[in-house]
């Protein structure tokens, strides 16, 4: 047998090596592609932020404020008249006397209240509602009564330690990011189903014992229960949180970016925290009430000044927010599980063998 034959019935010559692939690069117009996008995105972001942030706090202004009226009928008649001049900014309710007023204010059902009295108009105001509203009634009252001293008295004030709120409508943002915060990291971490939600509700709840320790116990702005107050603000960032981790297991990570949009660009402006819902353009009050932003302050303000009048609605909201965005990330988790069998496996090469 010649060692030609021999070399083809022996082992196989080796395959000769496939250069490999090199990556491919983005082509100069992806590229191009990309800067044309960031340098419209930005104009837009920005013009979106003006609007969200601007636009309310330029076209602040009462728009059916509650407001009471006390006294004699005949009396209060006239005031009532007077106040309605402002076509469109109070939302007028009448009371027998001065006591059923009180209650009114202190069931937050009305802002303030003037009383007539035989030695001229009383203001009854509640700063703890609302330091920017309490003083505008002030304001008003007093143009009204031509100038002259208005008796004013504060049913409900505000915290000694921050008698303009101002600790108050400053915790509303930090209290937003702790939520989105803690969504993207349970999202990144790829925390799924129990585990989320699990992190999601301890994470909300640290924040609210660090945040009522801060704002209640060192800066002195909340005055009512401890407790109350850590639970109304654990929720509050526990229904921030479950949002954007809720979009993110139906979308994919965009949802942390959509999930924060909603609640920076839209909740914290529409808030109404540093004024009143009243006070912004509608329907922007009434959407900031719907968002947690919004929800959180009001039931904050309702816990820690009227020992939990008009608290319901509010602490509801947040609760279906908390809810239905734990609910998204179970269901969001079941999903993807039930994605993952489906996927082929990658084939293993097997080995050439030798002949």
């Amino acid at each position: 047998m010649s060692a030609t034959s021999a070399t083809h019935t022996g082992t196989a010559s080796p395959r000769s090596p496939q250069p490999s692939q090199s990556p491919q690069r983005p082509s100069p117009s992806s590229h191009g592609r990309r800067v044309v996008a960031v340098v419209v995105l930005v104009p837009v972001l920005v013009a979106l932020a003006l609007w969200a942030f601007a636009w309310p706090a330029a076209r602040t202004a009462p728009r059916d404020l509650p407001l009471g009226v006390a006294g004699p009928a005949t009396a209060a008649a006239q005031v009532e008249k007077q106040l309605t001049e402002h076509e469109g900014a109070f939302e007028i309710h009448r009371y027998a006397d001065e006591a059923a007023a009180r209650d009114a204010i202190e069931d937050r059902t009305v802002y303030g209240a003037v009383v007539v009295t035989e030695q001229g108009p009383k203001l009854l105001t509640a700063s703890a509602a609302s330091p920017f509203v309490a003083q505008l009634l002030q304001q008003s009252v007093t143009q009204q009564a031509g100038g002259a001293q208005v008796r004013t008295v504060d049913v409900v004030p505000a915290a000694e330690d921050d008698p303009r709120g101002s600790a108050l409508t400053s915790s509303v943002l930090p209290l937003t990011l702790a939520g989105i915060a803690a969504g993207a990291v349970v999202t990144l971490l790829g925390l799924r189903g129990r585990r989320a939600i699990v992190a999601l509700v301890g994470a909300s709840a640290l924040v609210g014992l660090v945040a009522s320790a801060l704002a209640g116990s060192w800066l002195g702005a909340l005055t009512g229960n401890w407790w109350a107050q850590a639970g109304a603000l654990g929720l509050a960032t526990l229904a921030v949180g479950a949002a954007v981790a809720a979009l993110a297991a139906l979308l994919g990570t965009p949802g942390i970016g959509l999930g924060a949009f909603v609640v920076m660009m839209l909740g914290n402006p529409f808030s109404g925290a540093a004024t009143a819902p009243e006070m912004l353009p509608d329907p922007v009050g009434t959407i900031g009430q719907w968002l947690p932003p919004g929800a959180g302050v009001s039931l904050l303000r309702s816990i820690s000044f009227f020992d939990g009048a008009a608290a319901s609605a509010p602490a509801l909201t947040l609760t279906w927010w908390a809810a239905l965005g734990l609910g998204a990330v179970l269901l969001g988790s079941a999903l993807k599980r039930r994605r993952e069998p489906t996927e082929p496996a990658p084939a293993e090469r097997e080995p050439a063998l030798t002949n």
